[in-house]
């Protein structure tokens, strides 16, 4: 049963710092980079198609203003992914704030008892096309995936489709 969730935001905000520096021109090392990517919060992004250096490559790629004519599928989705945050840091802004305030103790009891571990960490990562994905009692999910309308006419960002809380919820009890 599950006592407590907690919420890892730590790789999307060492990329908050990355779109806003590449908004303004500035140059990152790569060494950032490769320590971003060695990060536990990144773990699920990575498969044979997009690997650490493939992460690396392509934030270097942006950086340096280059296209990345050599790459994988997923490593341009994720120059694109990353070239859409550096346009507008506002609506970065509208998909991150509902995450820095999101508190899931009061809906605990919503989660099935069949779900194996008492505490579960959600993590929100810069990925390529995957939604989400579980390893442990780890909850990986891609913040590119959150939906915003820039419109206005929607107050509440979504994921799949679903208010955000609510997602969690359900790709959590799928632990069971």
């Amino acid at each position: 049963m599950v006592k407590k969730i907690t919420i890892n935001l730590k790789a999307v905000e060492s990329m908050l710092f990355i779109w806003a520096s590449l908004k303004d021109k500035e140059k990152i090392a790569d060494e950032f980079f490769i320590d971003l990517a060695a990060t536990p919060e990144m773990e699920a992004a990575y498969d044979e198609e997009f690997t650490p250096n493939g992460f690396r490559k392509v934030l270097s790629a942006l950086v340096n203003r280059e296209l990345m004519s050599d790459a994988t599928a997923r490593e341009k989705r994720f120059w694109n992914n990353n070239m859409w945050m550096t346009e507008d840091l506002g609506v970065t802004q509208m998909m991150l704030e509902p995450l820095k305030q999101m508190n899931l103790d009061n809906r605990l009891s919503e989660l099935p008892d069949s779900v194996p571990y008492g505490e579960v960490e959600v993590i929100f990562y810069p990925g390529t096309t995957e939604l989400s994905s579980i390893q442990g009692n780890k909850l990986y999910i891609n913040f590119f995936k959150i939906q915003v309308d820039i419109m206005g006419m929607e107050e509440e960002p979504k994921i799949d489709g679903k208010l955000i809380p609510d997602f969690v919820l359900s790709e959590l009890a799928k632990m069971s």
